[in-house]
């Protein structure tokens, strides 16, 4: 007999290994803890069982995912995608779940397992219209779709699907009832809801602000963190206590933080209990699956697999054809969300315990949802490829816009090209315009782009990442190009295509931190600016000030800070003043050398002098009005400006070389 401690670590540890190994293989997480169940449950290894311990880990796990689905409830959002979210979402669940019913109604001559009653269907169809949040929302966000025109319909059917499992939660254990009892049950279920939730919002929304200032003001983060739990968990056990799900509770708990303006300090506190309590449920739903019977009816398996992918994108497509997509929007839409998803397995689960579906028919269904998962960061890393061989009109369209581009950069000579077009790459225009040079913007969001054209920016809609949109921006006119967002892996795709396009091009690139700077330079990078160090450095300066040091040194401090960086921004012109700053000479600093008739570097090369022995670089040479890029045969005559860069001392040996 496991005991509990026993138990947990067991799962604790399994967790571990599986996250481990699904995410070296760049796989999410989500699949791995479902493996790990399946390899450590009653059906493989035995060493473990579904018993009340996991149940009940399970169970607060279901719990905190639907608090913090009731934490990102909007209404605002709501409100600005009503149109997607209520109406393509809507009919994409409805329909799902329409359809299954409609296939067990036509299909009374199945065998037992297969032939099931329409409230199993109905309970399957919902299970089924679900899609995994999780993966597709990080797809998006690696590959930087969040705001394109298919992502935008994708989080709101994802939404929707969200908000939809909350009636759903009420809805499949009362269909378990006799079918007799089953309209009474829904009615009392329905009024038992309203009055709860009617309770909870009327005096939550009331006090639910006032007594978490009340908490916070005590100043105790142990304090903040009991509260969290305790109004959580207090909510789940209303809503059980009432007849219904805890995980109801949990959602209201949720909304009615969210209206707080605690709303984003409970997101960080509540995450990892969150996430390992999920995962432990991941888990559960793993030891439900048999291999050795998946295995014998494997054909089964793939055609539940196959049919309900399938089915699935092509409703999802043809509803967002309806809702207006185009042909490549619509297709890339039901490629996204075509796999099934968390909530599935929360409501098949539900629908397991009512006992409304058979134990074997739970069994493939189960499997085909867990390869359906597996098969969908390949689906969506694809769709591009897919989508263009599908959709006859998708090649056309893409010409067009990149036409588009190149109509508008063709007179462009010497531009600067913007990767993404956010707030930082519209400062940047902004400081371009005023010094009257010229620029050029790419960006993914269809509405910043349309909002941005009406106010006159050079600004459109292209893929920064894509060799046909660079080139059809000018990329071999360029002066430079600007990378924006703090994507290293699509930073790393740019600077791969602009080394086969342009490799001379400077490419300055934006990054969270300087954790990979190093790659990011050996991928090409001109220069690398990781907005934390920034951020840093602000703040440590404007404290600097506050605290009464001064300005003069403030800006030393800041600069060497930056020195370290920022090869380009090394350095500046020392004067009399900044020597008593800096009387050891540890400073980076720019120098200028004139070079008499009798210099000893005159009618030599940069390369043969070795300056960088020293410690110290050339910038530029001037000579005459005219600015030189130093290369390593650029040939130093008499009354050229050789401009060093280097400490003190490193500057001071390398002006010897070149003037003895």
């Amino acid at each position: 007999m496991t005991s509990g401690l026993e138990l947990t670590l067991l799962l604790l540890g399994s967790a571990v290994l599986g996250v481990v190994a699904f995410r070296m293989l760049h796989l999410p997480p989500m699949l791995g803890y479902l493996a790990v169940g399946v390899l450590i449950g009653p059906h493989a290894l035995h060493l473990a069982d579904n018993g009340p311990t996991t149940h009940g880990l399970a169970e607060f796990g279901v719990v905190f995912l639907m608090f913090s689905i009731g934490l990102e409830f909007s209404l605002a959002q709501l409100k600005a995608m009503r149109r997607i979210v209520f109406g393509l979402g809507l009919a994409q669940v409805a329909l799902t779940i329409l359809i299954t019913m409609l296939v067990a109604f036509l299909s009374p001559r199945l065998p037992p397992p297969l032939n099931i009653s329409w409230q199993a269907a109905l309970a399957l169809g919902g299970a089924l219209a679900m899609s995994s949040t999780a993966i597709v929302s990080k797809m998006l966000t690696e590959r930087l779709e969040l705001e394109s025109e298919h992502g935008r319909r994708i989080i709101g059917i994802l939404l929707f699907q969200d908000l939809a499992v909350v009636p759903l939660l009420i809805l499949i254990p009362s269909l378990a009832r006799p079918a007799e009892e089953l309209a009474m049950n829904l009615g009392w279920a329905a009024v038992k809801a309203a009055g709860v939730l009617a309770l909870l919002l009327f005096f939550g929304q009331k006090w639910m602000r006032r007594w978490f200032t009340i908490v916070a003001k005590r100043r105790s983060q142990e304090l903040f963190m009991l509260n969290l739990l305790l109004v959580t968990l207090g909510a789940a056990w209303i809503t059980e206590r009432a007849g219904l799900s805890l995980a109801l509770g949990a959602f209201v708990a949720g909304m009615l933080i969210s209206e707080t303006q605690y709303k984003h300090q409970v997101e960080e506190d509540i995450k990892p209990f969150r996430d390992v309590l999920l995962g432990l449920f991941f888990i559960s739903i793993g030891m439900l699956l048999n291999l050795e019977l998946v295995l014998a009816n494997w054909w089964l398996v793939l055609a539940m697999l196959l049919v309900p992918v399938l089915l699935k994108f092509a409703l999802i497509a043809a509803l967002a054809k309806a809702f207006g997509s185009s042909d490549g929007v619509a297709m890339r839409t039901g490629l996204a969300l075509a796999q099934a998803g968390e909530f599935g397995f929360v409501l098949l689960n539900l629908a397991s315990g009512s006992k409304l579906i058979d134990p074997f028919l739970i069994q493939l269904v189960l499997a085909a949802m867990v390869l359906s998962m597996l098969l969908a960061p390949f689906m969506i890393a694809n769709s591009d490829k897919i989508v263009m061989k599908m959709a006859s009109n998708e090649w056309m369209l893409q010409s067009l816009q990149l036409t588009q581009i190149a109509s508008r950069t063709m007179a462009a000579q010497k531009h600067v090209i913007i990767a993404g077009f956010g707030r930082s790459g519209q400062s940047l225009a902004t400081l371009l315009s005023e010094e009257k040079l010229p620029w050029y913007a790419l960006d993914l969001d269809p509405e910043r782009v349309q909002e941005a054209r009406a106010a006159g920016a050079n600004v459109s809609y292209g893929d920064c990442s894509r060799r046909e949109a660079l080139i059809a921006a000018g990329i071999n006119r360029a002066s430079a190009l600007v990378v924006t967002f703090a994507d290293t892996r699509l930073a790393l795709k740019v600077l791969h295509l602009v080394h086969e396009l342009a490799p001379k091009l400077p490419v300055i690139v934006r990054a969270h931190d300087d954790t990979e700077l190093d790659l990011l330079k050996r991928a090409g990078a001109t220069e690398v600016v990781p907005e934390a160090l920034e951020s840093s450095l602000m703040l440590a300066s404007h404290a600097l000030v506050v605290m009464g040091v001064p300005l003069r040194r403030v800006v030393h401090r800041v600069q060497a800070a930056r020195d370290e960086r920022y090869a380009s921004l090394r350095g500046f012109f020392h004067g009399a003043s900044d020597i008593k700053e800096d009387p050891e000479h540890n400073y980076v600093r720019l120098h200028s050398v004139v070079l008499a008739e009798d210099a000893g570097a005159v009618g030599r090369c940069l390369g043969d002098l070795a300056l960088d022995e020293v410690g110290a670089e050339v910038t530029a040479v001037r000579r005459g009005n005219q600015r030189i890029e130093p290369e390593e045969d650029t040939e130093l005559r008499a009354g050229d400006v050789v401009v060093l860069r280097g400490t003190g001392m490193a500057v001071n040996r390398a002006e010897g070389r070149l003037l003895r």
